[in-house]
């Protein structure tokens, strides 16, 4: 096997220890489609305010250690409440409710 020398450090690291857990990526990426889909929702939505400042809040969870469930059941509750009757937006709440059970569900079952 050819050894290459490129003049970096090395890294000592073992495999997969700075990435990033799939559960966050998976709520990131949920979180970031309702935002979209709430932006080009041509309706008025009235609570479209709170909704926004909710997908803020829970996008701020993720920026550390792996939230609990109990920590991301209230915004997802909030976010419901504020888009749960528009039905464009239905698919993108249920992939962010989806992505929030990968962490044991509301309440941590």
């Amino acid at each position: 096997m050819p050894v290459v020398i490129t003049g970096e450090p090395v890294d000592d690291r073992r495999p997969g220890e700075d990435q990033e857990d799939p559960r966050i990526a998976e709520l990131r990426e949920a979180a970031a489609e309702l935002r979209l889909a709430l932006a080009v929702l041509p309706a008025d939505l009235t609570d479209r305010d709170l909704a926004e400042a909710e997908l803020a809040a829970f996008t701020g969870l993720l920026s550390g250690p792996a939230p609990s469930p109990a920590a991301l059941s209230g915004p997802l509750l909030r976010l419901a409440a504020t888009t749960g009757s528009v039905s464009a937006l239905a698919p993108a709440l249920a992939r962010l409710r989806a992505a929030v059970e990968l962490f044991g569900g509301p309440g941590g079952r």
